[in-house]
């Protein structure tokens, strides 16, 4: 049976479920933030709804992260510029914060380059050069070279977009994830599927 804060879908008697639980609970903001991020993609206003109770809340443990949050239910309402302004909010809070990380630094700039935000590139590749460190798993280097390739793409540098491209390739026909114990997480999936054939015509340009 899911945790009470892990509920996948919503209705008014889940949502009365949910809220007869927080009122007893200690950490009331780590359920909202958790629950929140359950929704985000499917029930984007109802994360939203939780993230803005979790904001009112003392506790800013997990700012950063509900930023992301955030940003990830205005990408589902088709909200771009609330989307970016989220990911800036956690990467600010991260600069204050830098023991609690996100993924923003790689989220933000694979958005920009794959949206083709152009009046953000420069914002992108400093993200992108300053972060390179943190880059983990395969995806983490498929989306941090697929962002390189797209901005070079559209700056009519064929050589380096190419050369990220090739890169980025790679990195999605990893078939393991470098951990041992933990040999399928951080893969590139199908849902790339037509960013990898974008990167394959980028490379045969």
């Amino acid at each position: 049976m899911p945790d009470w804060f892990r509920n996948t879908r919503w209705n008014a008697s889940i949502e009365q479920a949910f809220n007869d639980k927080l009122r007893r609970a200690r950490r009331k903001e780590q359920y909202l933030r958790i629950q929140a991020s359950m929704l985000a993609r499917s029930h984007p206003d109802v994360a939203l709804a939780l993230l803005t109770r979790y904001f009112e809340l003392p506790n800013d443990f997990d700012h950063a992260q509900a930023h992301v949050d955030r940003a990830t239910a205005y990408l589902a309402l088709g909200r771009l510029a609330d989307a970016i302004t989220a990911y800036e909010d956690a990467l600010s809070r991260e600069s204050i914060f830098p023991n609690l990380l996100t993924e923003a630094y790689i989220d933000l700039p694979y958005l920009i380059a794959a949206r083709g935000i152009q009046e953000h590139y420069s914002r992108a590749l400093e993200l992108l050069l300053r972060h390179k460190s943190r880059l983990m798993f395969p995806v983490d280097h498929f989306r941090w070279h697929t962002a390189r390739a797209l901005i070079a793409a559209a700056a009519r540098d064929s050589e380096t977009a190419r050369v990220h491209s090739q890169q980025a390739l790679t990195a999605a026909g990893r078939e393991h994830s470098g951990f041992r114990h933990h040999p399928g997480v951080g893969l590139v999936t199908a849902q790339y599927d037509d960013t990898i054939k974008k990167l394959e015509a980028l490379r045969a340009a």
